[in-house]
């Protein structure tokens, strides 16, 4: 028998599931941990606490499954991007992982903007802006604040590369997980020298790079599973995610609404946007790549209005409620840039609005006004996308707001397009499962993979009644949008 575990490494906690090659999730279990925020722009981590969830996970999954471990012939991983741990020559950390959330590095990226220019990095790397929480800037702060702990850096690891170097004993990495370090070449898929050059690391310094689905090695150490298990590669969650969801193909469209909402457009070429808004990303397939605008905030805010303002209500509670409130909220409307605006255009400056607020407004209205300011912002991208070329038809709904009925009609009717779900709610352990099984030659290729190992589950289809309130709510949106944060706006000058 052959079964997939795989592990997902995500900000606050560490997924892992195990998978026949069928698609079926045969069981899964969450490790959370907690993240260090001494200070302002600082968070960090001890890498060990993501070696631990990942035994953990394993563990628990073992005794769950209640399979014999040679019956798993892979392991998958996929992480976040953008945390970076620094190990010493004998593969010990040095300090505290930096996570991807950390923002210290803020001088160090102007350093590098001022050197390259934003135009050079987003052709190199496809990364629309030089941000302090892309490792290159991480790297130039080590180098400038902490440097015998830079000088005796053997190696710079994203925390996938970690895991899986504690799994096998080998310095690898996923192509795809590497735009956002800003040291990788997108298009000749190769380490950038020059940006390597200018921060002080050589290429020895960092781990192999590998295709997605490639095999890093066989497990090497005592944690229940058979050492002929592969370890393989797998891309960004946001990507695996995709894969997980079928989205392999020009011209299909998955997008993710958790803590933020992220697009993922499949392309075969190397597209950029002329105005630097949208990231580009390598593909899990060779060859192809992912145009991904992303939204910092839009579940976090649903989350944020339950916690402040929820009463003890749950989601669902609260979603029910806004459902019996008619398309448009009455007149409220939300910019949901509570961490700034990332796409359409970028203004880390962009702060959260409600408009509109008037004393017929109760409870259900604000969080209908939630719902459907990111059913605006999803339709704001794919217009954007759409003036680029990229002509696309129903989109595939992830993520936990994926559970939501009345969310996903929302989504459908603002849209005007048929909204699907997968029968895997877990899409991103599922991506990893199918690059992993056709990895390890289970399948011949990813493609084949993917057709008997993803399934969808139900549509949602739009509602034509809703169309023209849903048409003018939204041009109030981005009459609202350009005039606060716009361009040419006060709040960006």
């Amino acid at each position: 028998m052959n079964l997939i575990l795989t592990l997902d490494a995500g900000t606050t906690s560490l997924k892992g599931a195990l998978f026949d090659l069928s698609g079926n999730m045969l069981c899964s279990h969450i490790h959370e941990y907690h993240l260090e925020r001494p200070a302002p722009d600082i968070v960090e981590a001890e890498p060990e606490i993501y070696w631990s969830a990942a035994k953990a996970v394993i563990a628990e999954i073992l005794v769950q499954a209640a399979v014999p471990p040679e019956s798993i012939s892979a392991l998958g991983v996929t992480s976040q991007g953008e945390t970076l741990i620094v190990l010493d020559k004998y593969g010990k950390p040095l300090r505290k992982a930096i996570v991807w959330l950390d923002n210290r590095a803020k001088a160090e990226a102007e350093v590098i903007k001022e050197e390259f220019g934003r135009e050079l990095v987003y052709h190199v790397t496809g990364q629309q802006d030089i941000a302090p929480c892309w490792p290159a800037a991480k790297i130039l702060w080590l180098r400038d604040h902490e440097p015998e702990i830079f000088k005796s850096a053997a190696k710079f690891l994203m925390l996938e590369d970690y895991l899986v170097y504690r799994l096998t004993g080998n310095f690898a990495t996923d192509h795809t997980l590497n735009p956002s370090t800003l040291y990788y070449d997108l298009v000749n898929c190769c380490w950038w020298h020059r940006m390597l050059d200018f921060i002080g690391v050589t290429e020895k310094q960092l781990p192999v790079l590998l295709n997605s689905g490639e095999a890093a090695g066989s497990i090497s150490v005592e944690i229940g599973l058979s050492r002929n298990t592969v370890v393989t590669m797998a891309p960004i969650d946001q990507i695996a995610a995709a894969v997980g969801a079928g989205n392999i193909e020009p011209g299909m469209i998955t997008e993710t609404t958790g803590c933020a909402l992220a697009i993922c457009a499949t392309v075969e070429n190397p597209t950029y946007d002329p105005q630097m808004n949208i990231g580009l990303y390598r593909h899990a397939i060779p060859g192809m790549f992912v145009l991904m605008p992303w939204i910092p905030t839009a579940g976090m805010i649903l989350r944020w209005f339950r916690d402040e303002f929820g009463n003890g209500m749950d989601y669902d509670t609260l979603i029910e409620s806004a459902a019996k409130v008619s398309p448009g909220s009455g007149g409220l409307v939300l910019l949901p840039h509570f961490c700034g605006m990332n796409s359409p255009e970028v203004n880390p400056e962009a702060k959260g609005v409600f408009y509109g607020i008037t004393p017929a407004h109760d409870k259900s209205h604000f969080v209908r006004a939630i719902l459907e300011s990111v059913a605006f912002s999803l339709r704001d991208n794919l217009e954007l996308l759409e003036k680029l070329g990229i002509k696309s038809g129903d989109v595939t709904s992830l993520g936990g707001a994926a559970r939501s009925k009345p969310w996903l009609q929302i989504k459908a009717d603002v849209l005007q397009r048929r909204i699907n779900i997968m029968r895997c709610e877990e899409a991103t352990s599922l991506g990893t499962a199918v690059l992993a099984a056709a990895g390890i030659r289970a399948f011949a290729n990813i493609a084949d993979a993917v057709k008997a190992m993803v399934h969808p589950a139900i549509s949602v289809l739009p509602r034509y009644e809703n169309k023209d309130r849903y048409d003018e709510a939204f041009r109030q949106y981005g009459i609202l949008n350009r005039k606060i944060f716009g361009p040419d706006s006060i709040n960006s000058r």
